[in-house]
Parts: C-alpha cells; structure tokens; sequence
C-alpha cells in the first residue's frame, strides 16, 4: 500500500487496499472492486455499530487501548468509526515506528494507560504477533479465532479462546 497520509479516511483507506488487492490479484472489473470495498465497509460498520454496547460497558469499568499493526492513520479511522472515544490509547504500528510482536508497541499502551503488563488483558486473532507479543511481557492473551479452533489449542495452556469480541464480557466480567 505504501506510505499514506495520516488523514486518510476509513473508507478511503479500505478503497485502496481493495484496489491494490485487486491488482496484486490481477483483477481488473472495477465494478467488482467496489463491490468488494463496498461489502467490508458495511459488514465493519454493522460489526462497529453492534459492538458499540460491548465497548461502553468495557469502558466503565477497565481502561481500553488498541494495539495495532496499521497504515498511519489508525487514529482517523478510528475518529471516522466513532470508537476513538472509548479507548484510552491508540497504538498505530507505522507511527510508533515498530510492530506487533516486537514488545514496545505493547509496552507504549501500557504505559499510556498506566498499567502493568500483568495487570493486562490483550485480544488478538493473530498467534504469531497478538498472543506472542502479550505472552512476551506476561500479559494475559485472549484468541479472538474463527470457528473451528486450531488443532494445537490456544498457545498457552489456560489460554481462553473466543469466536467474537462480545464473548470477552464474559471472561472479564
């Protein structure tokens, strides 16, 4: 994708990649592309609207980052969702000038909201950077993974795996 401005907008931002895909991919119907872009905002905006809840109530009672391997314009996107305000601290990888697993990224939020890794409680879907990079300072890890779980389990044994964001109400609460 290359170097963005850090304005970029959420849905300009997911144009692009759509369009990179897509030619890394060597297609080239432009009305299929839109309707590709057009099909991931939707579903995101659904997913973001129904989440909405989930953060309030997470919010009032445990301080909220993100952590996030992006472009430089996780902030706007951010704003232009209507999420930023529910998170204490936004980590953009490009900004911060390293990425997940590489354990600063992590170490930035946690100091920014002023808590101790093993007082923390990350959310990922990635094994190799999200649950790494939180087992590498002690952090408790929560895999957020599509249905069926992986044959191995969770990395660590306790480990909890969830199949959607509002089943980690559950285990925090």
């Amino acid at each position: 994708m290359g170097a963005i401005p850090d304005t970029l907008s959420f849905e300009d931002t997911v144009r692009r990649l759509t369009v990179d895909v897509a030619a890394g991919l060597a297609v080239r119907d432009e009305r299929a592309i839109a309707r590709v872009a057009d099909r991931f905002l939707d579903d995101a905006h659904s997913h973001l609207r129904r989440n909405q809840a989930l953060l309030a109530r997470l919010g009032a009672r445990y301080r909220l980052g993100i952590v996030s391997n992006f472009y430089g314009n996780l902030e706007t996107v951010c704003h232009n969702t209507s999420i930023r305000s529910r998170f204490g601290v936004v980590v953009d990888s490009v900004r911060a000038g390293f990425s997940k697993p590489d354990p600063r990224i992590f170490m930035r939020a946690l100091d920014e909201l002023g808590v101790a890794a093993p007082a923390a409680t990350f959310v990922g879907d990635s094994a190799a950077r999200d649950m790494a990079g939180a087992r590498g300072l002690g952090m408790r890890h929560i895999w957020l993974i599509a249905a069926p779980p992986p044959s191995g389990g969770p990395c660590c044994p306790g480990d909890a795996m969830i199949h959607s964001l509002t089943d980690v109400e559950a285990l925090l609460l």
